[in-house]
């Protein structure tokens, strides 16, 4: 009996893996994204390379990092825009807490908003038209001093969307 218990646990989330959730995105953002790796200069003596999920389409910038549980240390998402504008995103749907960095086209930061209330439907907005929004595992831009003063490197990544 407890054999089979096991069994149908490991068989569900078998069949769970790779299917969408109930709002409909894939599980995975692996699956739903590409990837990419940019650097953060944050001052003239520290350079930090981060994973990023590249949100560049309409229905990838909508769902952003919603529904995700985790996110390891280095790793963010890179929302592109081919017009700078300013910018305005909400944590609904958001379960983990995130810092955002708006940067300008030239790979400047404009603005950090740290530390957002997960599920909250305040808006987070740049103080002026920018190009790109990072967004970063709550406490990090703090920690690595990654600020108005830093400079965002694309080391390879695609800046012009579809």
């Amino acid at each position: 009996m407890k054999l089979l218990r096991i069994i149908g646990i490991l068989a569900t989330g078998f069949l769970l893996s790779g299917q969408t959730t109930e709002s409909g995105f894939a599980d995975s953002l692996d699956e739903a994204f590409s990837k990419d790796t940019l650097v953060i200069s944050a001052d003239e003596h520290a350079c930090w390379v981060f994973d990023v999920y590249i949100a560049s389409t309409q229905p990838q910038q909508m769902r952003g990092l919603m529904h995700v549980r985790d996110l390891p240390e280095f790793t963010g998402m890179i929302f592109i825009y081919r017009q700078a504008g300013i910018r305005s995103m909400w944590m609904k749907n958001t379960f983990i807490p995130l810092d955002m960095v708006f940067i300008r086209g030239d790979g400047t930061v404009a603005n950090v908003i740290a530390h957002t209330t997960p599920q909250s439907l305040e808006s987070q907005r740049s103080i002026e038209p920018v190009n790109f929004v990072l967004e970063l595992n709550a406490g990090i831009t703090g920690k690595l001093r990654i600020g108005t003063e830093s400079h965002i490197i694309f080391t390879h990544l695609d800046k012009d969307p579809p």
